[in-house]
């Protein structure tokens, strides 16, 4: 059921904003505070900060949209997701594409080091843009007398990351789109070039950067194909925000960065001879609908973007309980009783349905979790109770053996006397 986009974009996204905000601080502050001491602590540290904040906008994908991600790839390359630096290079199908890739990112274990290859102008946006400049993302002005020693020293000072890296390049440089497909194709014409169907022609200047400067620390390249099945709509983020599903393709395949030539015309050539495959294998997924279901991979729907996500807004929520309805308390009861209306409307069973039996199997896991966590309880608390009394009795016994002896001073006995008192005392010490 389609949700009007205003209903989302305005309560999400003051939510967004202010979390993004208070990511943002934090992010800057570790910049001043951390960074100059230790990059190493500081980036580690800013992954954890940038995950918190991607979470939000992959919860989106995975639960409020539900759009489903078929990842298609053979078993060395998706078993390598996630454990090595990659450079990432994909087709540009939709514009939803950079979501994608944090989507596989996040499956894979390296959201918050994923970076990319982005406009200049991108850096400035309020949030996102921000932590992007915080977590190292390159920013170029697409004229490459300005961008090349941009780009290169950008890409070396990747060489110390601590943690696996994805690094995304869109080297067609712009979105697919009819007009644009046959821009390219006259283009290839004119220059004796293949012509491409279903890809657009390369711009090659800023891979061969990239594969000339991280050759040496980075093991790989990944080959990202995007497709969309011919019976189902193209994804956009306002499909998203209405609550739309829809379905994407993604094929990868692990390229060894050692299998790449060492001359510039020669990476330029691989790099065109690549987008071609590329355009084949989307000539086969537009006549089978499938890149291959025997290298299909499911990659699920994990927990951990829908409790990231409830974990950034706890105090925003908060916030604006308080300072826009009123009282904390007050607030508070306001806010309650909005949710609770909330969860009477429609918009929420839609929500309800379309989680569906997971969502019921949670809420399972969730009562009996409950209950083994009461039981544990009350067995702590019965064990707690014999020891405090336990303790009880031997301070009691440690407190009459004192006074004893603090009697024996006064009142001087014989060795004898001492020595059967003390070993009585001693014995009641024990016994308690």
């Amino acid at each position: 059921m389609a949700v009007p986009a205003a209903v989302v974009v305005v309560p999400l996204g003051v939510l967004f904003l202010l979390s993004g905000l208070i990511v943002n601080f934090i992010q800057a502050t570790c910049y001043v505070a951390v960074r100059p001491i230790s990059k190493s602590t500081y980036r580690r540290i800013n992954r954890v900060l940038a995950e918190l904040l991607w979470l939000q906008l992959v919860w989106l994908v995975d639960w409020w949209a539900g759009v489903e991600i078929r990842l298609y790839a053979d078993s060395e390359s998706f078993e390598s997701m996630g454990k090595e630096h990659a450079l990432v290079v994909s087709n540009h199908r939709s514009d939803i594409d950079w979501l994608v890739g944090w989507i596989l990112a996040q499956r894979s274990g390296c959201l918050g080091s994923t970076l990319a290859v982005m406009k200049k102008s991108s850096k400035f946006l309020p949030v996102i843009g921000w932590s992007m400049w915080f977590t190292e993302y390159l920013f170029l002005e697409r004229s490459w007398a300005k961008d090349e020693d941009t780009l290169k020293s950008g890409l070396q000072r990747l060489k110390d990351f601590p943690q696996p890296f994805w690094l995304a390049l869109f080297v067609e440089g712009t979105r697919f789109t009819p007009a644009k497909l046959l821009a390219a194709q006259e283009y290839a014409a004119s220059q004796g070039l293949p012509v491409p169907k279903n890809v657009l022609i390369p711009r090659t200047k800023g891979f061969v950067s990239a594969v000339n400067n991280m050759r040496s620390f980075v093991p790989a390249i990944y080959d990202m194909t995007v497709a969309i099945p011919k019976d189902k709509p193209s994804p956009t983020m306002l499909r998203i925000l209405k609550h739309q599903p829809c379905q994407i393709h993604v094929h990868m395949k692990r390229r060894p960065m050692n299998e790449v030539p060492e001359t510039d015309e020669a990476i330029a050539q691989w790099c065109r001879d690549m987008f071609m495959a590329k355009d084949s294998l989307l000539d086969k997924h537009l006549a089978q609908g499938t890149f291959g279901e025997e290298d299909y991979k499911p990659i699920g729907r994990p927990l951990k973007s829908l409790l990231g996500y409830l974990r950034t807004q706890v105090f925003p929520i908060k916030l604006v309980s308080e300072r826009c309805l009123g009282t904390v308390g007050g607030g508070n009861l306001k806010i309650s009783a909005i949710f609770l209306s909330f969860s009477r409307s429609s918009s929420c069973k839609t929500v309800r349905k379309m989680a569906g039996k997971k969502v019921d199997a949670l809420e399972g896991e969730i009562g009996q979790l409950k209950a083994d966590l009461e039981e544990r309880t009350i067995d702590f608390h019965n064990q707690f109770a014999s020891i405090h009394e336990k303790m009880e009795g031997r301070f009691t016994a440690l407190e009459n053996m004192m006074k004893k002896m603090l009697e024996d001073k006064q009142n001087p006995v014989t060795s004898e006397t001492r020595e059967a008192t003390g070993a009585i005392q001693e014995e009641e010490f024990r016994t308690h």
